[in-house]
């Protein structure tokens, strides 16, 4: 998956750093799922982020990240962006390489997207600041402290047998394979929501709830939390076309190959495939 990185080492903590040349700059433009991030090149699909040395912004226009290995992130916050780089779709980073600058570019999407949200205090419309000793907005008028949103999310491996529920979305960009999935309401546990999404999704009850595993998913503020299931009694699907273009039942030896698993529902379908689980 997009979050496993080898031998990288991911240190998220927030401890601001005197940006060195060899640093890596993110800048993204746009609004919501239109965004675009800024690149030095892709090739290939291969990414490439520009360095400071590179795009020499003002030091007063970066926001630190994190840090992988001994390479710091940056977001460039400043008003004038460059034009001179090329952009892509912030979806380039699911299918581009190093994985570990994809996994940057999506992780830094993430906290843009926090900072460009929380610019103002939702309780008194006092401009925020940054905290100097952690990562949190405080607003200095009433006090309110604004941490980065995380949305926690279910992934569902529905079984019937030897079989595996493939569903498709209805009015999304994404046409590819998915897995039933939903957010976690307010006072639900993940199991309650696995039970909730598959009877809203396709009319079934389901059994034997299992979990697998999780995922980091910055493109969209989540946390996705993987469970297989078992359906429990009748299997007649009732598909909610507002939610779902189509719904079907697939035997384990006709489920294609994916090679591309940096997300947990890939991975999810690929271990079913393989008779994992």
């Amino acid at each position: 998956m997009i979050q496993e990185l080898g031998n990288h080492y991911f240190n998220q903590s927030y401890q601001p750093k005197v940006p060195r040349e060899t640093d890596i700059v993110l800048y993204f433009q746009g609004h919501g799922r239109k965004d675009d991030c800024l690149l030095l090149g892709q090739s290939d699909h291969q990414i490439i982020l520009p360095t400071i040395h590179e795009m020499k912004p003002h030091t007063n226009d970066l926001q630190y990240l994190f840090a992988i290995d001994e390479i710091y992130f940056y977001i460039y916050i400043g008003n004038d962006y460059p034009m001179e780089y090329s952009y892509a779709p912030i979806k380039a980073l699911r299918l581009g390489k190093p994985k570990a600058t994809c996994f940057a570019g999506m992780t830094a999407y993430h906290l843009f997207t926090w900072y460009r949200d929380n610019r103002f205090c939702g309780r008194c419309g006092h401009e925020t600041k940054h905290s100097p000793s952690e990562r949190m907005l405080a607003c200095p008028s009433c006090g309110n402290m604004i941490y980065p949103k995380i949305c926690p999310a279910v992934i569902i491996g529905l079984r019937k047998g030897n079989k595996l529920l493939i569903s498709r979305y209805a009015g999304r960009e994404y046409k590819g394979n998915a897995l039933l999935a939903g957010f976690c309401e307010i006072g639900e546990t993940p199991e309650e929501t696995v039970r909730r999404e598959v009877m809203e999704e396709v009319g079934l009850k389901v059994k034997n709830i299992t979990y697998y595993g999780s995922q980091p998913w910055g493109f969209d503020s989540n946390l996705l939390l993987g469970y297989f299931a078992d359906v429990d009694g009748n299997d007649a699907i009732m598909l909610d076309e507002q939610e779902l273009a189509c719904a079907e039942f697939v035997e384990r030896e006709l489920i294609p190959y994916e090679e591309n698993r940096i997300s947990l529902t890939a991975t999810m379908i690929e271990e079913f495939r393989l008779g994992n689980w």
